[in-house]
């Protein structure tokens, strides 16, 4: 492979970090004239960015790459390559048992992706992405890695210690996204909160947050992954200053119960998380707080359970998700077995959402006659379906906008000299910022009507 002949299709599975990842391959696939496709049918080559957070996710990566190489098999395709997470923790394993892959890569291995390919990596192309998401919003990530002690993650093990990105770099990565047309940034991470630390000597993230406001054409800006333990409570300044920044934090805690969070190595306990989350909302009283738990840790038990819904109709998050524990390999909590079965671990997962879902409907059904600022996603029959500031892409809920038309003033006539009973349309499209009114609730979803766009 010495010419940039190959068609190559670049698969992404996992979170937004390796949604990032591959727009940056794909930026330098490009640079190198290769030929890119979103059809895997059209494609010579396939590209599997993997993910090995929990079990489940191993799995969807190891039965994506077995069904990549059975089509290489068929003669569909010619080569197959795989990055990312999995390939990072599990290289000689997977190389051993899957000789048929083509190479496998780890997660900072993107020079060598792009040699094995025929091309030559180009540094003069870092902070180029090619964007996969709708170009009105983009992930832009601060740091690689992370250096907190977790006993359940293997993170640590696939992306290594925490490394911050320079302010200067980040910002020039966001101003190229802004130019593609980008309005909303999500800001990730594996741990944001910590983020300078490694290289100013102390937390920067509220100084990061003050320079990206300052980038007009932004209209969001998105708080992602804030570990709770040491928590910069300058950041909340910035919130409470600057409307640009969304009112939404997502802040993992994971459990509520002290001893499980001691065995977690979570480095903090439920007081110290319910004073934080006080703290949060008495800064920006109309925030919106994302949160994530596990069910099913070693030495959970049925008490601590009790103790974890307790704590969730105390705090009320305004969006939650539940993960069942999933023993890693070389993690601290390995050498705690995996006692609890796995159907009594969804029995717990199911407890929890059970308990999230009566909390969403009424916190929800509590925005019916408010008007609300969201973004336009995409038409779905004949409706728009977008998201509101407390929102984010794919995780979070929805709002569907039936109004897309707009009266003029009761009084006199529109500018264009029509009669007040006559209507305007909206020109709603994806990426269109509008206030709604909530006329309606569920569980996942709001629904009103535009009435008023900018």
């Amino acid at each position: 492979m010495n010419t940039p002949t190959h068609k190559i299709h670049i698969i992404t599975l996992g979170c937004a970090k390796n949604t990032v990842d591959s727009e940056a391959l794909h930026s330098q696939l490009r640079g190198n004239d290769f030929e890119l496709t979103e059809n895997m049918n059209n494609a010579s080559v396939a590209i599997i960015n993997t993910c090995g957070f929990i079990e489940e996710a191993k799995k969807q990566s190891i039965e994506t790459i077995l069904e990549a190489v059975k089509r290489k098999n068929e003669g569909k395709l010619q080569h197959v390559y795989v990055m990312g997470c999995l390939s990072e923790r599990y290289h000689a394993d997977l190389q051993r048992e899957i000789p048929e892959v083509s190479g496998f890569f780890g997660s900072n291995d993107q020079p060598k992706i792009v040699s094995a390919l025929g091309g030559n990596y180009k540094y003069e192309l870092l902070g180029e992405r090619a964007l996969s998401t709708p170009r009105h919003y983009a992930y832009v990530k601060i740091s690689e890695g992370c250096d907190n002690p977790c006993s359940f993650c293997a993170i640590p093990l696939m992306r290594g210690t925490h490394r911050s990105k320079p302010i200067e770099q980040i910002m020039s990565e966001v101003m190229k996204l802004v130019a593609k047309g980008v309005k909303e940034l999500i800001v990730i991470g594996q741990d944001t909160t910590y983020y300078g630390l490694d290289l100013y000597g102390s937390r920067k993230l509220a100084s990061l947050l003050r320079s990206l406001a300052t980038v007009k054409e932004l209209e969001w800006i998105r708080l992602m992954y804030a570990y709770p333990a040491k928590f910069p409570l300058d950041v909340l300044d910035v919130f409470a200053e600057n409307p640009k920044i969304c009112p939404y934090i997502d802040i993992p805690v994971q459990h509520a119960s002290d001893e499980v969070l001691k065995s977690m190595r979570r480095g903090i306990t439920r007081r110290a998380v319910t004073e934080l989350i006080g703290k949060i909302r008495s800064a920006v009283p109309h925030i919106a707080l994302r949160t994530t738990l596990i069910a099913g840790y070693p030495n959970e038990t049925e008490s601590d359970v009790n103790e974890l819904i307790e704590f969730m109709r105390e705090i009320e998050f305004d969006r939650l998700g539940v993960f069942t524990y999933s023993q890693e390999d070389d993690t601290a909590a390995y050498a705690l077995g995996d006692p609890i079965p796995q159907e009594e671990k969804e029995n717990r997962r199911a407890r929890l959402m059970e308990v999230q879902r009566q909390i969403s409907i009424r916190r929800n059904e509590e925005k019916i006659g408010s008007v609300v600022r969201a973004v336009v996603e995409r038409k779905e029959d004949g409706v728009f379906a977008g998201r509101t500031v407390w929102d984010a892409p794919e995780i979070d809920d929805e709002i569907f906008i039936a109004g897309s038309e707009r009266h003029p003033q009761e009084s006199g006539r529109s500018r264009s000299g029509a009669s007040a009973p006559e209507r305007e349309m909206f020109n709603l499209s994806a990426g269109t910022f509008v206030d709604v009114l909530v006329t309606d609730a569920t569980e996942h979803d709001l629904y009103g009507k535009a009435v008023h766009q900018s």
